[in-house]
C-alpha cells in the first residue's frame, strides 16, 4: 500500500512551529514520519515540537530555522534537512502571514510582502526538494493555502492573491509531476484556532457550522494526501461549510 512507503519516509514542514504546521509535523511523526520541523524566529516553540514528538517516542525530528522566502537559506535548510534525516520526499509548504488591513491601505511593499511569504516560498522549497522525489519516484507535496483563495476572504486582496498562487501552483506541478509519482495537492482551511486567528474568532458567525476548525482536523487531511498515491492536482476544502464547490 501506499501509507507503507511513509514510515521511515522523510518530511519537511515550513512554518511548522506552531498551529497547522505543528500539528502536521507531529501527526507524520506519529505516523512513523522522520520530521524536520521548519521555523523563521519562533525557534522555542519548534524545539517544543520536536521535544513533544521525541517524548512520545516518535522518529527523529529536528528544528531548523531559515527564511522560505529566500532562495540562499531554502537551500541550506533542505542541505541541513538531508544531512540529519535523509532526502526529503514529503513536503508542506505551510510558512505564511496574514496581515489584516483595510484595501485602500495596501501599500506595494505590502503586496509584494505577501506573495514573497505566501506564494514564493512554495515554489523555492518545491524546487529545492524536488530532485529527492524524482531520483525514487515518490513524493507528496501539500500547500496550505486557504479559503479566501476561493473567496476573497476578510484579510485583503494581497492575501486572497497570494493563497490563490498557491492553487495555481498546485495545477501546475501536479500535473507536471503525476507519471513520477509524485502528487501535489492544496489544503483550503477556513478559520481555524490559531495564533493567527487570535482575536478573530468572531468571525465563526460566517461559517455554517458555527465554529472554527481545529488545527488536528487539518493534520488529518494532511495524512491522507501523504498517504494516498491516487490523489493528485485537488484542493482539499476544510471551512465548515463556508465555500461548498461541486
Amino acid at each position: 500500500m501506499e501509507t507503507d512507503r511513509l514510515k521511515g519516509a522523510v518530511a519537511l514542514v515550513t512554518g511548522g512551529s506552531r498551529g497547522i504546521g505543528a500539528a502536521i509535523a507531529e501527526a507524520f511523526a506519529a505516523r512513523g514520519m522522520h520530521v524536520a520541523v521548519n521555523f523563521r524566529v519562533a525557534r522555542d516553540e519548534a524545539e517544543a515540537v520536536v521535544a513533544r514528538i521525541a517524548a512520545s517516542g516518535g522518529p527523529k525530528a529536528v528544528a531548523l530555522g531559515a527564511d522560505v522566502s529566500d532562495a540562499a537559506e531554502v537551500e541550506r535548510l533542505v542541505a541541513e534537512t538531508r544531512a540529519a534525516l535523509g532526502p526529503i520526499t514529503v513536503l508542506v509548504n505551510n510558512a505564511g502571514i496574514a496581515r489584516m488591513q483595510p484595501f485602500d491601505t495596501i501599500t506595494e511593499a505590502d503586496f509584494d510582502d505577501l506573495i514573497r511569504v505566501n506564494l514564493k516560498s512554495a515554489f523555492l522549497v518545491t524546487r529545492a526538494v524536488l530532485p529527492d522525489m524524482r531520483a525514487v519516484g515518490f513524493g507528496r507535496i501539500i500547500n496550505v493555502s486557504s479559503v479566501a483563495a476561493q473567496t476573497g476572504g476578510v484579510v485583503g486582496p494581497h492575501y486572497a492573491a497570494s493563497k490563490a498562487g498557491m492553487i495555481g501552483l498546485t495545477h501546475s506541478y501536479a500535473s507536471l509531476l503525476a507519471k513520477e509519482g509524485i502528487t501535489v495537492n492544496a489544503i483550503a482551511p477556513a478559520l481555524i484556532e490559531t495564533d493567527m486567528m487570535r482575536g478573530r474568532l468572531d468571525l465563526a458567525a460566517r461559517i455554517p457550522m458555527g465554529r472554527v476548525g481545529h488545527v488536528d482536523e487539518m493534520a488529518s487531511i494532511a495524512l491522507m494526501l501523504a498517504g494516498n498515491g491516487y490523489v493528485t492536482g485537488q484542493t482539499i476544502g476544510a471551512n465548515g461549510g463556508m465555500y461548498m464547490s461541486s
